[in-house]
């Protein structure tokens, strides 16, 4: 099917009856109905956290990130804890291994049976300050792309119908992809923006503990970028995305988005590797940065090469692999205007509790629930869900590349300030920031 008629097709099949029963629920407010509601007057009072979970399970996102809010943030039940406290819980499931009855209860937390529920406390008015949307495990169909179909856009518009019916909005952390869906990615910032509230997206890996900690030179030209990761194309495929979309944003004139998608696997992929200097260049200084490359030739060890190549509006031109089986971290690679050397660093993870990267992520959630700004722009998120969509489509649809006139009209400016990690931790896997 060309891609024309396959988006006019998926732009007249209704998203659920669910969802659109949620959406016409509620008359639209004009933007000067709605109130921010104001950060609690005593400053000594926590802010009050709903959790809205699709399930909470051992290592799951929900267990490593609720879990440093009820637990600390090295999830031993001592200091040092997130300032806010979590006051309700909804779980859309409850496998077998489920947390959240054992932990609700252990910690004296309210589990509701609704999203609004959660978010009212049980009564008849907004009673919580931020929300936790964590849209990340359970058992969800997959879709002809290969992409998990979590109902993170669905349980969105739940929290947003609250807001709307009580005139008051707080603000919003979503975790991970806004949507597998790039037109639900856009809508989510779109309710955002007209409900009036921050909102806070992404992955870990942007605010992970960097070696050598260092950033993108803020305001400077940026010609080529890569990126190297490991796993799944949309599992993993997004982290890479999300973290390369946190460096080239700092780019002279900021993000003015994205002209075209490709997607390459196997021997496409490494054609495109051998036969472009710039790339193999690039990909030889961020895979030096790697801690875990495996010893060997890559093209026997990596089974199922890929690659996302992004064509962006101002010329930068980037490419993101996946090689599982030579690494199992991510990597990367950027020729900056005015320097010999390219940037480059590894954004690493801890790979067992307490997750020390979850709590970095932790720590920016804060900052805007605190603070009631974002650290950092959702619109990052919503390019990088979108670039994915996209190079997922362009996989099924032979691996053509996809103009994509809707990622061209992104535009926006992230701060200079950097919110990465520049430590790490100790010999006993605590955080020592």
């Amino acid at each position: 099917m060309k891609r024309r008629n396959l988006l006019k097709y998926l732009s007249v099949l209704p998203l659920s009856g669910a969802v659109i029963g949620v959406e016409s629920a509620f008359k639209p407010l004009m933007a000067e109905e709605l109130e921010f509601l104001p950060q609690q007057q005593n400053t000594n009072q926590p802010r009050r956290i709903a959790a809205i979970l699709t399930e909470y399970r051992p290592n799951s996102h929900a267990d490593v990130i609720v879990g440093k809010y009820l637990e600390g943030y090295n999830q031993d039940q001592m200091a040092p804890y997130p300032e806010s406290k979590i006051v309700s819980i909804f779980t859309e499931q409850v496998p077998e291994n489920d947390m959240s009855r054992p932990m609700a209860k252990k910690y004296n937390i309210p589990i509701f049976r609704t999203v609004a529920d959660a978010l009212t406390l049980g009564g008849d008015s907004l009673a919580v300050d931020a929300v936790l949307l964590i849209g990340e495990h359970g058992v969800y169909p997959m879709n002809d792309k290969e992409q998990k179909q979590y109902p993170r856009f669905e349980m969105f518009l739940k929290i947003t119908d609250v807001f709307r019916q009580y005139k008051k909005s707080v603000p919003v952390f979503n975790d991970k992809h806004l949507s597998y869906s790039w037109r639900q990615a856009k809508r989510m910032v779109e309710i955002s923006k007209e409900l009036k509230f921050p909102m806070l997206a992404g992955s870990t890996i942007p605010v992970s503990w960097r070696i050598p900690a260092v950033d993108t030179p803020f305001g400077k030209a940026q010609k080529y970028a890569v990126g190297i990761s490991f796993s799944g194309l949309d599992i993993y495929g997004f982290h890479l995305l999300d973290g390369l979309q946190a460096i080239v944003e700092r780019r002279k004139g900021g993000e003015t988005g994205v002209k075209s998608v490709q997607c390459f696997e196997g021997t496409e992929c490494w054609n495109y590797l051998d036969q472009n200097d710039w790339v193999k260049r690039l990909f030889d200084q961020a895979i030096s940065h790697s801690e875990t490359r495996v010893a060997g030739d890559m093209k026997e060890l990596v089974k199922k090469p890929a690659v996302f190549i992004v064509d962006y509006n101002d010329g930068l031109k980037a490419a993101s692999f996946l090689m599982t089986g030579l690494v199992q971290d991510f990597t990367y690679a950027i020729d900056v205007e005015g320097q010999q050397k390219p940037f480059s660093t590894l954004m690493k993870l801890q790979a067992g509790k307490p997750h020390y990267h979850f709590g970095c992520l932790v720590k920016n959630i804060e900052i805007m629930f605190n603070t009631g700004k974002s650290p950092y722009p959702v619109e990052r998120t919503m390019l990088s869900s979108g670039i994915l969509d996209f190079a997922l489509e362009s996989r099924i649809l032979g691996y053509q590349k996809l103009e994509t006139p809707e990622l061209s009209r992104v535009r926006y400016q992230c701060s200079p300030e950097s919110y990465f990690f520049t430590k790490g931790w100790d010999s006993n896997g605590k955080r020592i920031d």
